[in-house]
C-alpha cells in the first residue's frame, strides 16, 4: 500500500474521485521547504523545492490500482513522484509526491486552491472523467496532447448539466432514461467522434432495444454578430470552410458571423468578445444574448450561444485579420442591415448561425436603435 501528498488540484475531492473513482481517506499536512505556484498559462500548479512550506493532503493505504490510476492522470502532465518527508497528523511521513519534469512546465503567479476551483474546478473535474475513459487503452502523453480540446468538452459538459427551467412540452429527461452498453471513441485529434451502443426510453415508458449511434464532437461554440445601431450596419467575416469543401461546394468560402469555440474555463461571452478581436480586430461594447441552441443534434454535439455585440463600425474598420498560428485568413465586411438581409434571400448567405442572428436582429431592431442608436 502506498502513501500520497497531494498538494494541488488532487486537493479537490470532487477530482481525486474523478481520478481514483472512489473518495478515499485524506488529511491536513505540509511539506516543508517547498512552495506551490501556478504552472505558467496553465491551468494547474508546480511545486518548487523552496519556500515556507507547501500545504496540502495526505492520503494512505492506496492500492496498486489506485497508484496506477494516479500515474496515468499525473504522468499524462510531465509529472513523477519523488519519496519526501511530509509532515502529517501524527509526525513526519515518507510520501510520494509529484513534481514535474525538469524545465516542463515554468511557475507563475503563487497558487491557491480555491481560485483554482472557482475558475476551473467543476471544468477541470468534468474533464478528469473524459481522461481516465484512456486509462488502459491509451498512453498518458497521447491524451495530454488534446488536453485544452478535452477542456473545451469538459466545459460544454458542465453548462449543458446546469438547471434548466422545467419543459412545458417536451418530456423532462431523468438520469435513468439513458443506458450506455458500450462506448468507444473512435476518432480524436482536434475534433472527436465517439460510438455508443445504448438504450433510451421511448414515450411509452419502456425502454428500447440496444441502438447503435455515432456524434460528432466539436465543443460548444458563441456566434456574435456585430451591429452599429447609429449607422444601422453589421460586420460579417468571409472565409474558406472545411464543411462545404468536402461536400463539393466548388465556393467553400463563406460569408458568416465571427464565430469561435469556447475555450475551457471561459464563458459564452468572453468567447464571444476575444473571438470579436482576434477575428475582425471589434471591441464590442455590450453583449446581447440571442438564441442558444444545437445546430444539428442529430449528429453532433455542439451547441451554439450566439449574440449581437453593439460596436462602433466606422467606414474602413473593415480588413483580413484573424490568427496566424491556426493559419486563419479572414476577411471582414461592413455592411447596412438590408444589405445582409438581401444577401439572405439571394442564398449567398448560406449558414444557419448568421442567418438565425439576422432574423433575431430584424425583430428587435427597431428597439435597438431607440436604445443604443444615439450618435
Amino acid at each position: 500500500m502506498a502513501t500520497f501528498f497531494f498538494y494541488g488540484t488532487l486537493c479537490h475531492p470532487p477530482l481525486l474521485r474523478a481520478v481514483l473513482g472512489r473518495d478515499p481517506d485524506v488529511e491536513p499536512a505540509s511539506l516543508p521547504g517547498h512552495s506551490v505556484y501556478w504552472a505558467k498559462g496553465e491551468a494547474f500548479p508546480l511545486i518548487v523545492d523552496k519556500g515556507d512550506g507547501a500545504a496540502g493532503v495526505l492520503v494512505r493505504d492506496l492500492s496498486d490500482e489506485d497508484v496506477a490510476r494516479l500515474d496515468f492522470y499525473e504522468g499524462g502532465f510531465a509529472y513523477h513522484t519523488r519519496l519526501v518527508s511530509v509532515g502529517g497528523r501524527t509526525g513526519s511521513t515518507e510520501a510520494r509526491v509529484y513534481f514535474p519534469d525538469h524545465g516542463h512546465w515554468q511557475p507563475g503567479a503563487p497558487w491557491l486552491l480555491e481560485e483554482w476551483i472557482a475558475s476551473w474546478g467543476e471544468t477541470v473535474v468534468a474533464t478528469a472523467g473524459d481522461f481516465m475513459r484512456h486509462f488502459g487503452v491509451r498512453q498518458p502523453a497521447e491524451v495530454l496532447a488534446r488536453y485544452p480540446l478535452m477542456l473545451m468538452r469538459g466545459g460544454a459538459r458542465v453548462r449543458a448539466g446546469r438547471p434548466a427551467p422545467d419543459p412545458e412540452f417536451r418530456r423532462k429527461g431523468r438520469v435513468d432514461d439513458v443506458v450506455v452498453e458500450k462506448f468507444t471513441q473512435t476518432y480524436a485529434n482536434y475534433f472527436s467522434v465517439e460510438e455508443y451502443d445504448l438504450r433510451f426510453r421511448r414515450f411509452d415508458g419502456a425502454m428500447s432495444e440496444v441502438v447503435n449511434r455515432a456524434v460528432f464532437l466539436s465543443g460548444d461554440a458563441s456566434v456574435v454578430l456585430p451591429y452599429d445601431a447609429v449607422r444601422d450596419r453589421v460586420l460579417v467575416i468571409e472565409q474558406f470552410r472545411m464543411g462545404p469543401y468536402a461536400r463539393g461546394d466548388m465556393n467553400p468560402w463563406l460569408i458568416e458571423a465571427i464565430a469561435g469555440r469556447v475555450d475551457g474555463g471561459e464563458t459564452p461571452e468572453d468567447a464571444a468578445r476575444r473571438e470579436a478581436l482576434e477575428e475582425a480586430d471589434i471591441a464590442l461594447t455590450d453583449l446581447l444574448p440571442a438564441r442558444h441552441y444545437y445546430p444539428s443534434p442529430a449528429a453532433k454535439g455542439e451547441y451554439l450561444y450566439t449574440y449581437i455585440g453593439i460596436a462602433d463600425l466606422p467606414d474602413g474598420v473593415a480588413g483580413v485579420a484573424g490568427l496566424p498560428g491556426e493559419v486563419e485568413d479572414i476577411r471582414a465586411h461592413l455592411m447596412s442591415f438590408e444589405k445582409l438581409m438581401g444577401l439572405i434571400d439571394s442564398g449567398e448567405i448560406d449558414n444557419a448561425p448568421l442567418i438565425v442572428l439576422a432574423y433575431w436582429l430584424e425583430r428587435r431592431r427597431a428597439d435597438l436603435r431607440k436604445t443604443f442608436g444615439r450618435a
